[in-house]
């Protein structure tokens, strides 16, 4: 069977965020009214030093799709909602989800440093509080008088979000309820079909590739041998399946 995995080249990775906003754009993912945002595809800036000995790195952060995903073990329903696929992604099944949260609590990468507590990147819940992509929902102008209405959009372009892509997946819903957690699934309704997920295909640098670590023709697998790799907190034990080589910072 085929392993999917990701190699991320943090060489050419410089933080623009076309994998942020691919990701969006495919997966129908939300805003939120505290301004607030949802990323599949999120990523960390940091800058260390001081001139002209500055350090910069950019670490895009996804669901690592691990081998041992903590995700998985803690989900409590039968059948979990949060489960391996064949091929070794981590996916979600909206319908079982009964909103608990413990995947959060379990994802060793969920809470990450340069966040509050308590803030979720790679596992997102939709609270019940607040209505899906409520933008769409306002009958207010933006600029009054200008602009249509954020309903006016949805309601002509018959879907919310207007730009809603419809992928049919078996066991994602194109737009996520309130009250469920949501994550990246390595867009498998395109890997199904031959494609790359959106962000490895809208990344300008051609910084993510994404193939099967069975294979050792693959990308991936030629990747890993070329470089030295990393992966994020290894001593957790998960085994994560993105992979991280060289770095921005050239000597």
């Amino acid at each position: 069977m085929a392993k999917m995995a990701m190699v991320i080249d943090r060489q050419k990775c410089v933080g623009c965020g076309a994998c942020g906003i691919a990701c969006k754009t495919e997966n129908n993912t939300q805003g939120r009214k505290d301004g607030q945002s949802f990323n599949w595809a999120d990523f960390m800036l940091k800058t260390e030093g001081k001139f002209p000995e500055v350090k910069f790195t950019a670490q895009p952060v996804l669901c690592n799709h691990c081998t041992n995903a903590a995700c998985v073990d803690a989900c409590p329903v039968t059948p979990k909602a949060m489960f391996k696929t064949e091929d070794g992604i981590t996916m979600h099944n909206d319908e079982r989800c009964i909103g608990c949260r413990s995947c959060q609590d379990a994802c060793p990468y969920s809470v990450w440093d340069l966040r509050e507590e308590g803030e979720y990147s790679v596992i997102s819940f939709n609270s019940d509080e607040e209505e899906t992509h409520s933008f769409y929902t306002d009958k207010s102008a933006l600029i009054p008088g200008c602009t249509a209405s954020g309903a006016e959009m949805a309601a002509k372009a018959g879907a919310k979000p207007p730009m809603m892509t419809a992928y049919k997946h078996p066991e994602y819903d194109n737009v996520r309820r309130m009250g469920i957690v949501e994550k990246c699934i390595l867009c498998s309704h395109r890997l199904a079909t031959g494609e790359n997920p959106y962000c490895v295909d809208s990344c300008p640098s051609g910084a993510r590739t994404v193939g099967d670590l069975n294979d050792p023709n693959s990308k991936v697998s030629i990747l890993l041998k070329s470089y030295d790799y990393d992966v994020l907190k290894p001593e957790a034990g998960t085994k994560p399946n993105v992979y991280y080589i060289r770095n921005y910072n050239i000597k």
